[in-house]
């Protein structure tokens, strides 16, 4: 699971080849949760209501990159890019 930013404790991730909507995985703690890039909204999983805070207002500075991301995660061999954490 290629790492592609890190902040305040959260781990933000993307796997290869992942499914349809574009998204990301975002680990806190015991918490995981699957973000729809476009709506920035928990498909699947669960954080923590400040997790949940953070991780949206880091996915609205850093839409474009996470979705050149994701579209590098459909290719055979992706290269991910790292994403700057949220200060």
């Amino acid at each position: 699971m290629p790492q592609i930013s890190r902040f305040f404790g959260i781990v933000i991730y993307m796997y290869a080849k992942d499914h349809l909507p574009p998204h990301f995985h975002a680990i806190y703690g015991d918490d995981e949760a699957i973000i729809d890039i476009r709506t920035k909204e928990i498909t699947e999983g669960n954080l923590s209501k400040r997790a949940q805070r953070l991780v949206k207002e880091w996915a609205e500075l850093h839409e474009q990159e996470l979705l050149a991301n994701f579209e590098e995660a459909q290719k055979p061999q992706p290269q991910f890019k790292p994403i700057a954490p949220l200060d």
